[in-house]
């Protein structure tokens, strides 16, 4: 499955309506697709904004509703058609419909939809580590759905090279989250991503361009 395709697939995994197999597929993909992570981030109030309205209601709304929901074309011919290919323009039908039953509810109740989907994410968990040559890091952590995003926050850090932050698991395993270059103030402030769950992880090292840890910061769980 080729990029464009699992671009195509977002909006379905949101509402939780993808096979096992094309979720993790999808998983994979979000870890390297900043535009993804961007998009299902700014969409994730989306699925409690369903929930909290009547199926009868929504059935009715997505029914009336004008647009693109209403606008597309008729299927292909069944000989025409390969059963994954149908699948994925069901998945386009009902997100195309879902988006528009928000849409339809959030006008009817008179909400400024942009704002409830815009919120800053709160931090689940917060850590901060001072060395004894002055460095200080700081790392907030935020559940998603595809992993966790890493907020770094750096202060009398080296004037020059390259730095990464990596992320250890309890297996043993690591993923870089971020890299970075040094600034002349010494600080820094970069967003960062990974795979990993939240109750996964188990550490956040600071390194060099040597790959040199200059800073740990143990995660605590249980």
């Amino acid at each position: 499955m080729n990029s464009p395709d699992l671009h195509q697939l977002l909006g379905a995994y949101l509402l939780g309506g993808l096979p096992l197999e094309e979720a993790a597929e999808f998983e994979r993909h979000l870890a390297g697709c900043s535009d993804c992570r961007t998009e299902l981030d700014r969409l994730a109030s989306l699925p409690a904004l369903l929930d909290a309205v009547p199926v009868a209601d929504a059935l009715a709304l997505t029914a009336a509703a004008p647009g693109p929901a209403a606008a597309l074309p008729d299927p292909l011919p069944g000989r025409m058609l390969d059963r994954v290919a149908a699948r994925r323009r069901s998945v386009r039908r009902r997100w195309t419909a879902a988006l528009a039953a928000v849409a339809a509810v959030c006008l009817g109740l008179g909400i400024q939809a942009a704002p409830l989907l815009n919120q800053p994410p709160k931090a689940d968990a917060s850590y901060s580590v001072q060395v004894n040559d002055g460095l200080q890091i700081t790392v907030d952590m935020v559940k998603k759905t595809w992993g966790t995003e890493l907020s770094v926050e750096g202060r009398s850090l080296p004037v020059d090279g390259t730095f990464s932050l990596w992320v250890r698991d309890h297996d043993g395993g690591e993923d870089r989250a971020c890299a970075w270059t040094a600034t002349p103030s010494g600080k820094v402030k970069i967003t960062g991503a990974t795979p990993l769950q939240l109750a996964r992880i188990s550490s956040v090292e600071m390194r060099n361009g040597q790959q040199q840890t200059l800073a740990v910061i143990g995660v605590p769980h249980g």
